[in-house]
């Protein structure tokens, strides 16, 4: 016969500090961002955040290399400060299509979802908490190489003049990377909401932003349309963002005002989050 014994029977109460709502979606927005960067997760979800990663900040650390080789004879080839963000364009993309969905996807597929809302978090604080990590993680993708190369010029004294100057610089950057991130991370969740299969969810991600950006050329270039309708393009539209503080506009949109870009990049973030929490509230939590 087994020697183990029962020594004590029933609960005991949580002695702990109880940290509520707050605590709630500060742990999950913390776990999301390990599972989107496949941190405690085997090699093989490591594979895109690390390629996503390293593409977004190879053109910085060219710059800053080609920077510190040449001195002031790489100015000639020296880039602006918003056009980083394009650099990224393509790491974002990636990152919005394939890492992104994972944040919302996983948890419906492994039910975790209706075991978060026994907790103290609602329908809206989960959403919340997802969004955080998300926009977060993206971040480091968008915000991380342009940042990067201002603070490699300034202490290389190559650049911003004066405090004044630099900080205005830093925020510029800042406003329009975190208009892009959220631009981008609405589109992501929103479309990714409407499934529990990472891979279907990054197909439609892919043929939302990819479909909409090709209708919109089409009726511009094609159909003979005016240039607003552009603002249905959410990839370009949202990357218009970056020039527009340094007094500067994209190509494709040089002949939208500004206060038109700022409504397209409205639109499309309301749209996207239409999307997330009108599917958040219907869905079953069984």
């Amino acid at each position: 016969m087994s020697d183990a014994r029962i020594l004590d029977r029933g609960y005991r109460r949580f002695e702990g500090d109880r940290s509520g709502v707050v605590g709630a979606v500060r742990s999950v927005a913390w776990h999301t961002v390990r599972s989107i960067l496949g941190l405690g997760r085997s090699a093989r979800h490591k594979i895109f955040p690390v390629i996503v990663l390293v593409v977004a900040f190879v053109p910085a650390i060219a710059f800053l290399a080609i920077s510190v080789l040449l001195g002031e004879f790489g100015d000639e080839i020296r880039p602006d400060y918003w056009e980083f963000f394009g650099f990224s364009f393509v790491a974002t993309i990636v990152f919005v299509a394939l890492v992104a969905p994972e944040a919302i996807v996983r948890d419906r597929r492994d039910g975790m979802f209706a075991l978060y809302l026994s907790t103290p978090l609602s329908r809206p604080t989960y959403v919340l908490a997802k969004v955080i990590a998300v926009l977060g993680t993206m971040a480091l993708i968008v915000l991380g190489p342009p940042l990067l190369w201002v603070f490699g010029y300034t202490f290389q004294s190559q650049g911003p003049g004066g405090v004044v100057d630099w900080v205005s610089v830093v925020g510029r950057i800042v406003v329009a990377g975190l208009v892009i991130c959220i631009v981008y991370t609405a589109v992501s969740l929103g479309v990714s909401s409407m499934t529990d299969r990472r891979a279907f969810a990054s197909i439609a991600v892919v043929f939302v932003m990819v479909g909409a950006t090709i209708v919109a050329n089409l009726l511009v270039a094609e159909a003979g349309l005016a240039d607003q309708w552009r603002v249905l393009d959410p990839i370009s539209v949202a990357l218009e963002i970056a020039p527009r503080p340094f007094g500067e506009r994209g190509d494709d949109m040089r002949r939208l005002d500004t206060w038109l870009v700022v409504a397209g990049c409205f639109g499309w973030t309301g749209f996207g989050a239409g999307l997330l929490l009108g599917r958040y509230r219907k869905l079953a939590a069984v």
